[in-house]
């Protein structure tokens, strides 16, 4: 609000020089308004929606079933190609965020998982590293992803094999070896079965990721400030 000017001053005083004088926003000086600043944290409507659509990708993509080989207590499905597509796509974060919330719903007791398997017994069963792997390794993924100038199959695939398969392996071998009593040597020869199905998952979400982005600007991971033409990210061809 406005101060009145006081009236006690000599009348030869310019008005300008009274320091009660009233103080607009178009003088020199004058602190503008505080912007609201916006996180890097925050989450909008679209992010949320996207979150919302990639847990609900993985859960569809467990509908198929699950195929156990040779006996081995973790079986092969196509949920990691969810969280490949979900940490190329929605970066580190969001796309760990993506996972977290599926993983809540399986808590919770659906049956989402392959196989229709579903509540809180999952999480101590040999499949626990795994599923610890899908919210670690979106997130890898997206970091790596996010470090890019541009988007070409091969670094998303790199990408993929790193966070979706190394880092999947390096938690689930472990922890399924201490569930099922199995020495670790033995785990991680039986877990060998499932590099080229993974390795095939990983080629199908690099295209998927840079088909997307060429297709749709907008879905890149590759946020490095506003969208303008010029600092729009794109993907680059295949090299």
């Amino acid at each position: 609000m406005a101060r009145a000017v006081p009236t006690d001053l000599p009348p030869d005083v310019p008005t300008d020089q009274r320091s009660d004088r009233p103080i607009t926003a178009d003088e020199p000086g004058t602190p503008e308004p505080h912007e609201p600043l916006t996180s890097r944290w925050s989450i909008s409507a679209a992010d949320a929606a996207r979150i919302a659509t990639f847990a609900a990708l993985t859960a569809v993509l467990g509908m198929p079933g699950a195929l156990a080989l040779f006996g081995n207590a973790v079986p092969i499905t196509l949920q990691t190609l969810g969280v490949m597509l979900a940490g190329a796509l929605l970066g580190a974060w969001r796309g760990a965020l993506a996972m977290l919330t599926f993983l809540a719903l399986v808590m919770a007791g659906l049956p989402l998982l392959s196989g229709g398997r579903g509540g809180p017994g999952v999480f101590v069963g040999p499949s626990a590293g795994y599923l610890v792997g899908f919210v670690v390794g979106a997130a890898v993924i997206g970091l790596i992803v996010q470090r890019f100038e541009a988007l070409s199959f091969w670094r998303v695939l790199a990408a993929c094999v790193v966070g979706g398969m190394l880092v999947m392996y390096a938690l689930g071998i472990p922890l399924q070896s201490l569930v099922t009593g199995f020495s670790l040597r033995t785990v991680a020869t039986g877990s060998l079965m499932y590099l080229p199905g993974d390795l095939l998952k990983a080629v199908v979400a690099a295209s998927v990721t840079v088909g997307v982005v060429r297709a749709y600007p907008a879905a890149s991971p590759l946020r490095r400030g506003p969208r303008t033409p010029e600092n729009q990210p794109t993907a680059s061809p295949a090299a």
